[in-house]
């Protein structure tokens, strides 16, 4: 179920309002006469680049495009964060962000004191959410980070497909009134979330699978918890790639481990972009990745 390919291009949306759902989630919408044009590949988890100006008075300064791609070259990456979108709306224009807030961080320091008439950058979508065609059950499976994501998932599953989701948060007053299609089971977790242990390989390894038909699996949240998901899935399931997607939303002491891997020598930076080009399965490659980073002690 891909949505559509859209071309690149980059646009300055305008604060309309903002609010606050939870103690650390805030919702931000976009509007403005800059937002014209924009559109959305319709996928569930489609996801972007935030480009945050340098102080709230000036314009953010935006990216240019480079035969159909983001010249990350033409920004300063510091100012770029990468978000879902949790919602579009054609008739308006509006595109909804919601804002996991933290202390430090450029995105969460914006989205905190964000104010109508507020500027900032976004570019084109694009989504990972692709489950195999005839698709009859699925479980989606997400921390605080990727709850945005899964929420549009959850209210448009498709009619028919049994869909279960478990949503890791802090506590009670982290969970959302979601608009869940009908068929959908939803459950709270508590944990996780940088506030105790996350209990996301847990849960994937306790999902009773379905027996027959087709099925998928979408978990989302910390890199580093994803890792034991990613073997489990692949390796003593034996999932094809087709079956599942795991995508690191945020990595808990993101600084530090920027650091560190920044001060990796440029040999060891090269053979670990090498694991990506082959024609493995994506499965073994992303798997191979995460054991070299954790060899490195990342």
């Amino acid at each position: 179920m891909s949505g559509t390919t859209l071309p690149m291009r980059v646009w300055t949306g305008t604060v309309v309002r903002a609010q606050d759902l939870t103690p650390t989630m805030r919702r931000v919408v976009f509007g403005g006469e800059g937002l014209a044009g924009y559109a959305s590949t319709g996928v569930g988890d489609e996801y972007l680049r935030l480009i945050f100006p340098v102080d709230r008075a000036s314009d953010p300064i935006l990216p240019t495009v480079t035969n159909g791609c983001l010249d990350y070259n033409s920004i300063d990456l510091a100012t770029m964060r990468t978000y879902t979108v949790r919602a579009f709306e054609p008739a308006t224009g509006e595109v909804t962000i919601d804002f996991v807030i933290h202390d430090g961080g450029v995105a969460a320091e914006w989205a905190r004191a964000a104010r109508p008439g507020d500027r900032i950058g976004l570019n084109t979508p694009d989504g990972m959410y692709d489950p195999p065609a005839g698709l009859t059950w699925q479980f989606l499976v997400a921390d605080c980070a990727a709850i945005p994501a899964a929420a549009r998932l959850i209210e448009n599953a498709q009619a028919g497909v049994r869909t279960r989701a478990i949503l890791e948060v802090p506590g009670p007053a982290h969970h959302l009134d979601l608009a869940a299609a009908p068929g959908v089971e939803v459950t709270w977790i508590h944990g996780g979330n940088g506030h105790g242990p996350s209990r996301l390989e847990q849960v994937v390894r306790s999902l009773p699978r379905p027996a027959g038909g087709v099925g998928y699996i979408w978990v989302a949240g910390e890199t580093k918890e994803l890792r034991g998901v990613r073997k489990y899935l692949r390796r003593e399931l034996g999932l094809p790639s087709s079956a599942y997607k795991t995508v690191g939303y945020w990595t808990d002491g993101a600084e530090k481990w920027r650091d560190r891997y920044e001060s990796l020598d440029a040999e060891t930076k090269t053979m670990l972009d090498a694991i990506w080009e082959t024609d493995a399965d994506l499965g073994d490659v992303e798997i191979r990745y995460d054991e070299q980073l954790a060899r490195l002690g990342l």
